[in-house]
């Protein structure tokens, strides 16, 4: 399935709209995402490694804000225990059908039968029930700050006792210094992608209303107030950063 360029925000613009996971940003959100998050690609390889080692018979692996389905994937590929049924969700009709195709033709390669459910819903509205994994990847940063609590909580009453919260988010840093100093490699890691001083500029301009980071410590005390027993990173690049929680 061939891969369009992003180019959204490569010529000036005389308004610039809060981002959206729309169809323009749908077409392109592959070449996006692997030219703006460092690690993108490992952190996906990763996830589907330690959804293998926690996911348990009989339950369900969640993938919430699963945009074109790379993790979804990633989990169906490694997961071998019985029985277990993948759920994918995610609030944007366009990211839902993409995710469809993609999920398709993995499965005509591997000449199996489809094995997601696929839900299109806002993913506060959703039950989270017989739970072993739950994969929020690069998406709870874009849940309004006073419902993050009440998501994850609910996420972790539908863990069975063991199973794993796979998280994954843009970080912020409380000290003024060391946020610029990783925003300066970030955007160096941008250029060095192709993307232009005008284009990192006018996408962060987007993003600033509707993607809100947290410093690294916030997450870990939030979770574990929620009850996991367990916080613990395992990968960082830059001003991104990945955690695994255990019921």
């Amino acid at each position: 399935m061939a891969k369009d360029s992003d180019q959204l925000y490569a010529q000036p613009l005389n308004q610039i709209v809060d981002f959206q996971f729309d169809e323009q940003v749908v077409g392109v959100f592959a070449d996006m995402i692997n030219r703006s998050v460092p690690g993108y690609a490992t952190v996906v390889k990763s996830l589907g490694i330690l959804a293998a080692r926690y996911a348990q018979p009989d339950s369900n692996l969640y993938d919430l804000g699963c945009s074109l389905g790379a993790a979804t994937l990633s989990m169906q590929q490694q997961v071998r225990q019985p029985n277990c049924r993948f759920i994918a969700i995610d609030n944007s009709p366009a990211m839902i059908e993409r995710c469809r195709e993609h999920l398709q033709v993995a499965a005509m390669l591997e000449e199996a039968e489809p094995r997601t459910e696929l839900v299109c819903a806002d993913i506060n509205t959703i039950e989270i029930r017989n739970a072993s994994v739950v994969v929020m990847n690069f998406t709870l940063q874009f849940i309004e700050p006073d419902q993050r609590f009440d998501l994850l909580q609910r996420i972790y009453d539908g863990l069975k006792p063991g199973g794993v919260l796979l998280l994954s988010e843009k970080i912020a840093f409380e000290d003024d210094a060391i946020q610029q100093r990783l925003t300066d490699w970030h955007h160096d890691f941008k250029r060095a992608n192709g993307y232009s001083d005008l284009e990192i500029s006018q996408k962060r301009s987007a993003l600033e209303k509707v993607m809100r980071p947290e410093s690294l410590s916030l997450h870990q005390q939030r979770l574990g107030q929620i009850g996991f027993s367990c916080v613990q990173p395992w990968f960082q690049c830059f001003n991104f950063a990945s955690m695994l929680a255990i019921k």
